[in-house]
């Protein structure tokens, strides 16, 4: 938890230990972030921006969470009147284990937090991922409905099913990781997913040529006949640094609360540090929205031309 003390300032403290003592481990974060409307504690916006600095520099991929997103699938989706935190870490359990599934169980095609990373880092800073599942049910309600590879794909991609309060249509995807489980046809999960980049084109980055990455595990999750995993890099996820920004700006220039965190021995400069570390974070994902196949283009015939001219010369 991005928002407490304990999560964020502990939580950070261990993974940098982790990573000096095993560098050449994949490090994997669940990071639940502050959400826009429910807030826990006053101080969150300090503790998530100091916990973002520390996350882009140390793990290797993050799975952004945010409870009131999985608050408004409890109450939309599963049409759940009060949800409680058990039902939250159901939806959220779902995701994690359909993210590992692939270490545990054996597989079509296999896919590891390694293979992950591989396919889904463009570029090392941008690593934080938006998640989704498929088929969405209620803890103690089966699924008695069978459901097909297409809905499952419909499902995953749907922005309201995303565990993020970030909505994916006001970015775009620079990699998508589909993880399916259950006995299904690789060929449908193929046809399915190029449907899907057809269908939608605008929305993933065309610089990137076939950006989604499809692994298929044998054994479904109890209960149900097939599920799917989504997990995408999308530049809309500035939606969520963006909110957390704003509202750090506003509390660090009166100086609220930093009492706290000098007397524990902190310093002004990190706080800074962390700020404007999540701002390159925003303009580095919103560079990458705006880039099309053309920039690098004009940016290499520009090159070629000033060569001739020196020759000229």
């Amino acid at each position: 938890s991005l928002g407490g003390g304990t999560g964020s300032g502990m939580g950070t403290l261990l993974i940098s230990k982790i990573k000096e003592e095993y560098p050449d481990r994949i490090m994997a974060t669940f990071s639940v972030f502050p959400s826009p409307k429910v807030s826990d504690a006053v101080v969150e916006p300090y503790n998530a921006t100091l916990s973002v600095h520390q996350l882009v520099e140390n793990t290797d991929e993050t799975f952004c969470i945010d409870n009131e997103a999985l608050y408004d699938i409890c109450f939309r989706t599963l049409k759940m009147n009060t949800p409680t935190y058990g039902d939250l870490n159901h939806l959220l359990s779902a995701t994690m284990s359909g993210v590992t599934t692939c270490l545990r169980f054996p597989g079509q095609l296999n896919a590891d937090l390694r293979k992950l990373a591989v396919n889904m880092v463009p570029f090392p800073r941008l690593h934080f991922f938006i998640t989704g599942f498929a088929p969405l049910t209620s803890r103690g309600c089966q699924q008695y409905r069978t459901v097909s590879v297409p809905e499952l794909t419909q499902q995953m991609f749907d922005a309201r099913n995303m565990m993020a309060a970030c909505d994916p249509r006001h970015g775009r995807y620079l990699t998508v990781a589909a993880m399916f489980r259950g006995r299904m046809s690789m060929k449908e999960v193929d046809e399915q997913m190029l449907n899907v980049q057809n269908k939608n084109s605008a929305y993933f980055v065309e610089w990137i040529p076939n950006n989604v990455k499809i692994a298929v595990c044998d054994i479904p999750p109890r209960g149900l006949k097939m599920s799917g995993t989504f997990v995408g890099n999308s530049t809309s996820i500035q939606e969520i640094f963006k909110r957390i920004s704003e509202q750090f700006s506003a509390m660090f220039r009166r100086k609220a609360f930093l009492h706290w965190y000098t007397g524990e021995g902190m310093d002004e400069m990190e706080f800074m540090e962390a700020e404007s570390n999540m701002n390159d974070l925003v303009s580095e994902y919103q560079q990458y929205q705006d880039a099309t196949v053309e920039d690098e283009v004009d940016d290499f015939e520009g090159d070629i031309e000033e060569e001739e001219e020196e020759e000229e010369y």
